[in-house]
């Protein structure tokens, strides 16, 4: 897992929870806390930090990740507005998952491994993902899906009627878009 998703993650529990609560997960999960955004970090690692986190607050680990996505897109969106910039719609954006975010992460990241994402659009307001990634982070990938809507202002409502943690091969994610009310 490359270091720059801890520093989200810490950057987004710390600016909700403070400096403490961060200092607090790391202490509870056994993890260094000292990341590098180009550095390289067991997967397991980021694992012990949520599960920590899931037992702190009482949810689950998928819960955790949603909720780290979410807040996390305001960070990013700041940080790369050209991925954001060319949109008006969060549909519009997902799209560009696979053919202009990714590729772009690779170039910044070269050893990043990154999700697979398959696109259907059964309606105008409807994005079917399908998902795919040994690290099984889809909660991770709706919480992105949701602050992204959040960004251009519309709603997403998020159905999960495949998951690899319900033992599925692969995930699908239908995502039913609507104008902010």
């Amino acid at each position: 897992m490359k270091g720059i998703v801890f520093n989200l993650l810490e950057e987004v529990v710390s600016a909700e929870h403070g400096e403490r609560t961060w200092d607090a997960l790391l202490d509870a999960s056994g993890a260094g806390g000292s990341y590098s955004s180009l550095g390289n970090y067991p997967d397991e690692e980021l694992g012990r930090i949520v599960a920590a986190a899931s037992k702190a607050l009482n949810t689950s680990d998928q819960d955790v990740v949603r909720w780290f996505g979410r807040k996390a897109i305001p960070l990013l969106a700041r940080s790369y507005p050209a991925f954001f910039a060319p949109h008006r719609h969060t549909r519009d954006f997902l799209l560009t998952l696979n053919t202009i975010i990714h590729p772009e992460v690779r170039k910044l990241y070269p050893d990043a491994v990154v999700p697979e994402f398959d696109f259907e659009m059964p309606a105008p307001d409807v994005l079917r993902l399908g998902y795919r990634s040994p690290r099984r982070l889809c909660g991770l990938a709706e919480g992105f899906i949701l602050g992204a809507a959040d960004h251009f202002g519309e709603s997403a409502v998020i159905e999960h009627p495949t998951c690899m943690h319900r033992g599925d091969t692969a995930c699908t994610i239908v995502v039913r878009f609507g104008a902010k009310g």
